[in-house]
């Protein structure tokens, strides 16, 4: 069967992994017979203006080329939608196509999935109040240690790569306090001080973090993780144990799940899929089989 795929591609995505992958992919659909839509611009707001154009014109698929970053672009336009969201994962981190089992920096084996794959229903956290106009994520949203370090980071053009991201944890720590929260998971609510809270549609962020181990896609419901208040000496060798999913064995780690689920914080930006989401207070409910994703055939 010949598709109508859309393709969005992130130029600077793994040093210009993702354009090059991104290249033969497009190559190996239209030799396959697939008819081929560029999607892709010079800037982010660009690209999804042409995307949404094409999924409301009519596409079976829409193929993101990048990192977790395009992949939530890819989830914001075709959650609710019968478009399916395929993956081409040319990124850093790649949790979530790692978490569906998605070929990583493989791109005759991602084209082979979008092009013949098949289709699975996860479900996709929907972000908002206004249902005319939700943000959505499929991973990991975090708010918290995490994500002040990403919003330091944020600010510098220097250096480049993980090391930014390394700087911004040793200046991020001398300063840091645990954060008062009100977290609300179906109806229950309970105030705490924490060092960080995530919500996991997914296990893993920031390159394999298995922040939420314990997550599924399509099990209908967020796992929470709150880290609740412990010495920065106590959070720094917890901190290691994230990579294995340990974690969730300390005293001061809490896992709660549940369909819906509101946070507040002051001063505190949700960074979910790895992008700079919205600010907290923030509510989000699991939508069960918003997403159609393409899979390798089983």
């Amino acid at each position: 069967m010949h598709k109508r795929i859309g393709l969005v591609v992130n130029p600077t995505s793994g040093k210009g992994r993702g354009a090059r992958i991104g290249a033969e992919v497009a190559a190996r659909l239209i030799a396959q017979g697939h008819e081929v839509v560029d999607c892709s611009d010079e800037t982010a707001a660009a690209a999804r203006d042409r995307a949404l154009a094409a999924v409301a014109s009519g596409l079976d698929v829409l193929a993101v080329t990048g990192g977790d970053g395009i992949v939530n672009l890819g989830v914001n336009l075709t959650a609710g939608t019968d478009t399916a969201l395929g993956i081409v994962a040319a990124g850093t981190g790649n949790d979530i196509a790692r978490g569906l089992g998605l070929p990583v920096h493989d791109p005759a084996a991602a084209a082979e999935v979008i092009g013949a794959g098949s289709t699975r229903r996860i479900d996709a956290a929907r972000v908002g109040d206004d249902l005319a106009d939700p943000r959505w994520f499929a991973g990991v949203l975090g708010a918290g240690f995490d994500s002040l370090v990403n919003e330091r980071a944020n600010r510098w053009d220097w250096p480049r790569g993980r090391m930014r991201y390394n700087l911004a944890i040793a200046r991020e720590l001398p300063v840091f306090k645990p954060i008062p929260y009100v977290i609300e998971v179906d109806g229950v609510r309970q105030e705490t001080e924490a060092m960080l809270v995530a919500v996991g549609n997914g296990p893993s962020y920031g390159g394999g973090m298995m922040v939420c181990p314990d997550a599924r896609f399509d099990d209908g419901e967020l796992d929470v993780l709150v880290l609740h208040k412990i010495s920065i000496p106590a959070f720094l060798r917890v901190f290691p144990t994230v990579f294995s999913g340990a974690h969730v064995r300390h005293p001061a780690v809490e896992i709660l799940r549940g369909r819906r689920v509101r946070l507040e914080a002051q001063g505190i930006m949700g960074y979910a899929d790895g992008e700079r989401f919205a600010p907290l207070p923030l509510t989000a409910e699991a939508v069960p089989g918003a997403l159609r994703v393409m899979v390798p055939r089983a």
